[in-house]
């Protein structure tokens, strides 16, 4: 059966910087949706996805990771250890990477599709996927932990592939 493949919003639609709403409905609906997050992200190589990347104020995403694929509804860190210092990027920022300074580790809570709690432990890059996937979540994305400066520079890179509109 072939998955719908949704459409990844790009830096700068505004959707990329509105919070998310928690799902309250867990239905065949959602299910679907998150079917549709799994193939999207497949289908761009990427390793997470969050709705508000593809214009659903939800607050779902999905990220898989070496084979282990996990599905993050309403998700809250619990606890978080250490420092990491590594290059991301986002499929809602093609080509652009930067480092960004996150926890080594994390312990998320989240609902899977069914509304079941699930707890996740992540280290080192899953740990990364699972922050920069929740962040999307709550109208962040990661250039907001950039300077200034670094931060301008990828507006002014990215504006030249958008033809300037911001």
């Amino acid at each position: 059966m072939d998955e719908e493949i949704l459409e990844i919003k790009k830096y700068p639609d505004p959707v990329l910087k509105k919070i998310a709403q928690p799902v309250e409905v867990f239905d065949d609906e959602l299910k679907q949706f998150v079917e549709k997050l799994f193939a999207s992200m497949h289908a761009h190589d990427g390793v997470g996805l969050a709705a508000p990347q593809v214009g659903v104020l939800k607050k779902v995403a999905v990220v898989e990771y070496e084979g282990k694929s996990y599905v993050l509804i309403n998700p809250k860190v619990i606890d978080q250890k250490g420092t990491q210092d590594a290059e991301e990027g986002c499929l809602s920022f093609p080509g652009i990477y930067a480092k960004v300074l996150r926890p080594q580790w994390v312990k998320i809570e989240a609902q899977d599709e069914k509304g079941e709690t699930q707890i996740y432990e992540g280290e080192g890059y899953v740990a990364r996927a699972f922050l920069h996937e929740m962040d999307h979540l709550n109208g962040k994305v990661f250039i907001d932990y950039l300077s200034s400066l670094k931060r301008n520079a990828i507006k002014k890179k990215v504006s030249k592939h958008t033809g300037g509109h911001f």
